[in-house]
């Protein structure tokens, strides 16, 4: 009780535990007679997990219905699928377990139904599929296979790049009689045109043919950078992958340390107007780094200025120039009106009239006193004039508003005095000179 498998990869043979699943393997051999798997697509690889296939025509393919149970075939759409019971002693434990891949009934979660799609493990112990999958069979024969479909280079979807494909299935022992409606095929037949529309690149074909070594590696270089320029895009560095740097930009290089900006503008101002001109320096000496960026007006004088100062002389340097292959300039002015159109969408946390503290204090060109500093977390209020806060000279204090702390320490200051014996002796002192004075008047 086995099946041959023809792939575009090798041949992998499966034997089928007809006494564990009948149901399922009787489906399974039965299609392979009609030739049902044949040209069928190898999708959802999953390295060193699982693989599958058994549907004509792929999960790509806007026509595809996911495929059919033997008995749908023969017998009409009603019988597309049908219900398998899920044995609780086989398990997902070894590489090239081979199992159908089920749904739940919608009438009953716990039903599980098929139609013709299975599953091969590319890993050992995966204890996840043991109650979603319906185990069916084994790979004896064609590990090398597994090995090369899980390492084929996939999209993020899973489907391989270059096609990997079912191209014949032989049924080798068949314990289970034929329905009287099927019919054998004589033999293989032919790839229908709605197969034929979902080859990506076919299995037979090899693009690296008929390229030399040279030619390989400037496709490769290429890949590597479109690869680079994805990755800039994606975290922000660049606006888009494609994007090309200004032609009216000049690189000029090899400058003496002492040639200014306004040096360089003079001498390139002759081929037409120039918008900048900047020797860039170090922000932290500001001493220069011998190479400027010079914008023309017109792309036309950027190129006759290219032809024409190469190699010439200033303050003693022979300079380099080139066209600029930087795009700073472009991905500034692309980053700061991304920015800018956040903060006038506006809204922070639910609320439209907050948004998120971007700066510790508003700040201008002139600068704050202590008391004009201010918070940023409310739209509606930044505008608005600060609040006047008197100064420490005309600040009154409250003495109601003293705080319990102090109270409590000022009473007991208080008490500390009228308990001194010192201040007990002078008031006694005191009194007793009134009562003299009082009685001389007297």
């Amino acid at each position: 009780m086995s099946a041959l498998l023809e792939t575009s990869l090798g041949d992998i043979v499966i034997d089928l535990l007809v006494d564990d699943a009948p149901k399922a393997c009787d489906n399974f051999l039965k299609l392979c007679k009609l030739k049902y798997y044949n040209f069928s697509p190898i999708h959802s690889v999953q390295k060193n997990f699982t693989f599958q296939t058994g549907d004509p025509l792929g999960p790509d393919a806007p026509e595809s219905d996911g495929g059919s149970s033997v008995w749908g075939l023969l017998d009409g759409p009603s019988k597309r699928t049908f219900p398998l019971q899920v044995s609780r002693k086989l398990k997902h434990l070894e590489r090239g377990t081979v199992s159908m891949a089920t749904v739940p009934a919608k009438n009953d979660p716990d039903q599980r139904l098929a139609a013709s799609q299975f599953i091969i493990t590319l890993g050992d112990n995966l204890d996840y599929l043991d109650g979603k999958a319906v185990i069916f069979g084994k790979v004896v024969e064609g590990f090398d296979v597994l090995d090369k479909i899980n390492e084929s280079f996939i999209d993020d979807r899973g489907r391989p790049l270059k096609d990997i494909r079912i191209r014949h299935t032989t049924v080798l022992d068949d314990p289970f009689d034929d329905p009287p409606t099927l019919v054998e095929p004589p033999e293989s037949p032919v790839p229908s045109k709605a197969q034929l529309a979902t080859v990506r690149i076919a299995d037979d074909e090899d693009l690296d043919d008929d390229m030399d070594e040279e030619a390989m590696d400037k496709l490769r270089r290429e890949r590597e950078a479109r690869a680079q320029a994805l990755t800039l895009e994606m975290v922000g560095d660049l606006p888009f992958a494609d994007v090309k740097p200004p032609e009216n930009i000049l690189f000029v290089c090899k400058l003496n340390p002492v040639t200014q900006d306004e040096d360089l503008n003079l001498i390139f101002s002759r081929f037409g107007t120039i918008l900048s001109c900047e020797v860039i320096r170090d922000k932290r000496t500001g001493d220069s780094l011998q190479y400027a960026f010079i914008e023309f007006e017109e792309q036309k004088d950027c190129e006759q200025a290219y032809f024409k100062m190469q190699g010439v002389l200033i303050d003693d340097h022979r300079i380099h120039v080139d066209f600029s292959q930087s795009v700073s300039k472009l991905s500034e002015s692309w980053r700061n009106s991304t920015v800018t159109k956040r903060r006038q969408r506006g809204g922070f946390g639910g609320v439209a009239d907050l948004e998120a503290k971007r700066q510790y204090r508003e700040v201008d060109d002139t600068p704050l006193d202590k008391d004009d500093a201010r918070y940023v977390f409310d739209k509606r209020n930044k505008d608005r004039a600060p609040r006047e806060v008197p100064s420490d000279r005309t600040r009154v204090r409250d003495r109601g508003s003293r705080s319990p702390r102090r109270d409590g320490r000022d009473r007991y200051r208080r008490r500390s005095y009228s308990r001194s014996p010192q201040r007990d002796s002078r008031e006694s002192r005191r009194g007793s000179r009134r009562d003299r004075s009082y009685r001389e008047r007297r």
